[in-house]
């Protein structure tokens, strides 16, 4: 096969990449917003919580899924999945693990580009002298297209992410783990520390950046008891660790049937974590209380980070001169340039290994085509992200996908292929004895705590499939006589319909490329296990 000689070249590269891959945006983006809105450092039990009982389980059934299907030489979850049973329809349940890495990367990477923008911006001084409306300001005019730039910077990002793939693991996405996440915590770092050290009277802040890290984590013990509470906090925890992608057991397949899986998932995991609790927190919510104060920064935390990471921070970050400002504006989209491009990479692979393992191409051919299908499928989040289709691949394949293949997958690998073979297969070379308890919790604890987060959010996903709130808004449009607004709704209620219907296509589109695939094994002779 032409992936035979794929590995990775290193332990601390592995485990590099992989906390690559869950660390992303929504450490330093979602995570603050999602704590300040859900109980302080209250909202840290729960997440606790569901990380031991919901992120480290699912650590060990993708990391030892993906290894014991690269034992059979395959590389993307269609045939990981096929390999632990008989039944061939799992192979169909596999498809969720390329269809989601294909779709979030669409729109994943403009956002990832983004983030080169600003640091292009921050070092050519265009936020100087500008006001906290203005900044705002620009970012609407920037996804507005207002100018060329958008689309050139997305380009370049695309092109990146496609050479670092066309380099393979080691020679690519390893080397680009090993720069990116040391610059990574550099730059968390030296901003976590100018966070904290933010007086009062100084250079215009209103509060001592400690009063940031006080709010954040001061306990609202009340909230503990909230469904809401800990329906987030489960939910953080599963998208930070990006589980239910694919992804995961991508990079586990390419280890040594006899190399440890379980302490190297557990350090990932933790690694995320730190990242997460630690530099996340100490960053974003400082810096803005620390200049808006309390309450200002809890109403915009409502609507996420986003807004504040990318319209009040390179405002905010001005007051402190221009020589800290462009190095603070390098910092921070820099951190989150190699959050996100970690992250990015992780989703190529799959689809990499896909076309390496099933139609023998080679790894350049796999890494361009994986880039022009993100560009086309892509291209509509940028020329249409005012309409709401960004949104629309978000929601979809960046959040209902995730719980559907993770709750198949534990399915499967709990009470399917057997959670004696399973714990046999995660305990394989270990390097850590794995607490008996997580037998337990893998095969009831965490399907149940899946599957009610599932079951709790069919309301949502109902209202979504109905333009509920889209079909609220033009109600009140066509009451007030708003001509526009109603325009813009139904305009927004269309492209969203197109959406969903070319994400249906792309599952179906590789549904019959896995089957394609399957009928080629069998007229070869070659088993999937």
């Amino acid at each position: 096969m032409t992936n035979e000689a794929e590995s990775w070249g290193s332990r601390v590269g592995l485990v590099l990449a992989m906390a690559g891959n869950a660390v992303g945006l929504g450490n330093f983006l979602r995570f603050p917003a999602q704590a300040v809105q859900n109980g302080g450092g209250a909202f840290i039990i729960p997440y606790l919580v569901c990380f031991l009982l919901m992120g480290i389980p699912l650590l060990f059934v993708e990391w030892s899924s993906g290894r014991f299907g690269g034992r059979f030489g395959h590389h993307s979850t269609p045939f990981i999945l096929d390999s632990m049973d008989k039944r061939k329809f799992w192979k169909y349940v596999g498809v969720f693990g390329i269809f989601t890495n294909i779709a979030v990367a669409a729109y994943y990477c403009y956002l990832e580009s983004w983030t080169l923008s600003w640091v292009w911006h921050s070092i050519s001084g265009s936020f100087a002298g500008k006001t906290q409306v203005e900044v705002a300001g620009f970012f609407g005019e920037y996804v507005g297209l207002s100018t060329l730039e958008p689309i050139i910077f997305w380009i370049i990002c695309l092109f990146l992410n496609t050479w670092i793939l066309s380099k393979g693991l080691s020679g690519g996405v390893e080397k680009a783990a090993k720069i990116g996440m040391p610059l990574l915590l550099i730059f968390s770092a030296f901003l976590a520390i100018k966070a904290v050290s933010i007086k009062d009277g100084v250079d215009g802040a209103i509060n001592p950046g400690t009063l940031g890290l006080n709010f954040l984590w001061t306990p609202q013990f009340d909230s503990i008891w909230s469904t809401k509470v800990w329906l987030a906090a489960a939910g953080q925890v599963f998208f930070t660790l990006s589980l239910g992608m694919g992804s995961i057991q991508c990079y586990a397949s390419y280890i040594n049937k006899k190399d440890d899986i379980a302490l190297n998932a557990m350090s990932a995991g933790w690694m995320n974590a730190f990242v997460e609790i630690v530099l996340g927190s100490a960053i974003l919510i400082p810096i803005s209380i620390g200049y808006l104060g309390i309450d200002q920064v809890v109403e915009m935390t409502k609507s996420g980070g986003l807004g504040l990471g990318f319209k009040t921070l390179p405002f905010l970050f001005e007051q402190w001169g221009r020589v800290l400002a462009a190095l603070a504006g390098i910092a921070w989209f820099g951190l989150l340039f190699f959050a996100g491009i970690t992250s990015s990479l992780a989703m190529g692979t799959p689809v990499i290994g896909f076309l390496q393992d099933e139609y023998n191409w080679k790894r350049g051919n796999s890494a361009f085509a994986f880039g022009v299908i993100v560009f086309l499928l892509g291209l509509p989040t940028v020329l249409f992200f005012n309409y709401g289709v960004f949104d629309e691949y978000d929601y979809w394949a960046g959040t209902v996908s995730l719980v559907v293949f993770a709750l198949l997958e534990l399915i499967l690998f709990g009470w399917v292929f057997g959670m004696d073979k399973g714990w046999k297969e995660i305990n394989s070379g270990a390097d850590i004895n794995v607490p008996t308890i997580f037998k337990f919790i893998i095969k009831y604890v965490t399907p149940i705590i899946l599957g009610f987060v599932f079951f709790m959010s069919l309301p949502e996903i109902w209202d979504k499939i109905t333009n509920k709130t889209l079909y609220e808004a033009l109600a009140v449009a066509v009451t007030t006589n708003n001509t526009s607004e109603i325009e813009t709704i139904k305009t927004t209620i269309l492209f969203v319909n197109i959406s969903r219907a070319g994400l249906l296509l792309l599952w179906l589109t590789i549904a019959y490329f896995v089957y394609h695939a399957y009928q080629k094994r069998m007229k070869e002779g070659r088993f999937t296990s």
